[in-house]
């Protein structure tokens, strides 16, 4: 067997991966575009297809000033959604006169057995040129012997014009299978963006 090296910053050809080790792919499964919309939905395909499922939230536009961006789980396809739930998360700030900046934890983003909306970022402005994008990772969301643990990170516009580059995860505490995952602001409707769900291959 040969070793390839790193020479110069360069690295000979790699054709194929060893036997055993596969590369792993993202499967659009569903994509939805808000228009003023109160909550965005994703009632259909979250199933044991997929061990991993990611949500990009691409340029989410509040009509509402100062709003949080949140999603929340189901167990019955979106009859319901407040699964309890244990988060944490923390933020990293910086403002756009370059005056102040910092990182550190961040309580309103997390619950302790809680059942309401995570929020994956706060007081999200409604400026025309103002938006939140993210990233949601569900892990083994139809398993039904362990809880659903997610990961989150979120990039969006403060209201008093501050970028925050925010962190968070948790878990899903129950053993049911969650099959419908919904995200909305904290008061008004989505006035424009994109939400897409991919199954990990």
């Amino acid at each position: 067997m040969s070793i390839n090296v790193c020479n110069d910053r360069s690295m000979a050809s790699i054709t194929s991966l060893p036997s055993g080790v596969s590369g792993s792919s993202l499967v659009l499964i569903s994509e939805q575009t808000a228009s003023s919309s109160g909550t965005l939905s994703f009632t259909s395909g979250i199933d044991s297809t997929y061990k991993e499922y990611v949500f990009k939230i691409i340029n989410c536009h509040p009509a509402s000033d100062e709003v949080d961006f949140s999603f929340q789980g189901s167990t019955n396809t979106g009859s319901s959604y407040g699964v309890t739930m244990t988060s944490t998360g923390f933020s990293a700030y910086h403002n756009e006169a370059g005056s102040a900046q910092g990182v550190g934890y961040e309580g309103q983003l997390d619950q302790a057995q809680g059942t309401g909306f995570h929020q994956l970022s706060y007081d999200t402005s409604n400026d025309n040129d103002h938006c939140i994008n993210a990233e949601l990772f569900l892990f083994d969301p139809s398993n039904t012997t362990f809880v659903k643990h997610f990961m989150l990170r979120s990039s969006n516009n403060h209201y008093n014009n501050y970028e925050l580059d925010s962190y968070g995860a948790g878990y899903f505490n129950t053993t049911s299978a969650i099959d419908a995952i919904q995200f909305k602001f904290s008061s008004g409707n989505i006035d424009a963006g994109t939400i897409k769900m991919y199954g990990v291959v």
